[in-house]
């Protein structure tokens, strides 16, 4: 059985770790510019990689961060790939929409569900 290499092409690696779907898709997001090693941007898909490097790289509007534990052998399954890097990307904050509330509102508050409306005409002795 092989050892995981000492180093790997940065787009090799984000196609093991299941960043992109395919290898070619990675290899031009590292030649666009999108993706950083260490702070320092990349243009070259040859670029090697390695435990403790820390990439930053979109992905669908999204900008992740995430620190190499160690180096794929091949394209697993999702949870081979997981083990292969930490993420450290922060936690998005909560969605608002057009009046600036939080979407997720609290049971009770805001205007009430059909449910809640059936149980208060039940409560007046509505008959509809």
């Amino acid at each position: 059985m092989t050892d995981a290499p000492d180093t790997q092409r940065v787009d090799v690696w984000l196609w093991h770790a299941r960043f992109y779907k395919t290898r070619s898709l990675a290899s031009k997001m590292v030649r666009g510019g999108k993706v950083r090693i260490n702070g320092t941007i990349c243009k070259k898909s040859s670029a090697l990689v390695g435990p403790d490097d820390v990439l930053t790289f979109t992905r669908a509007e999204e900008i992740l961060i995430a620190k190499i534990v160690s180096l794929g052998v091949r394209r697993g399954p999702a949870p081979e790939a997981q083990l292969l890097y930490e993420d450290l990307t922060p936690p998005r904050p909560a969605k608002k929409d057009k009046i600036g509330s939080v979407i997720n509102r609290e049971k009770g508050s805001g205007r009430p569900t059909k449910s809640d409306r059936r149980a208060i005409d039940k409560l007046m002795n509505k008959d509809w």
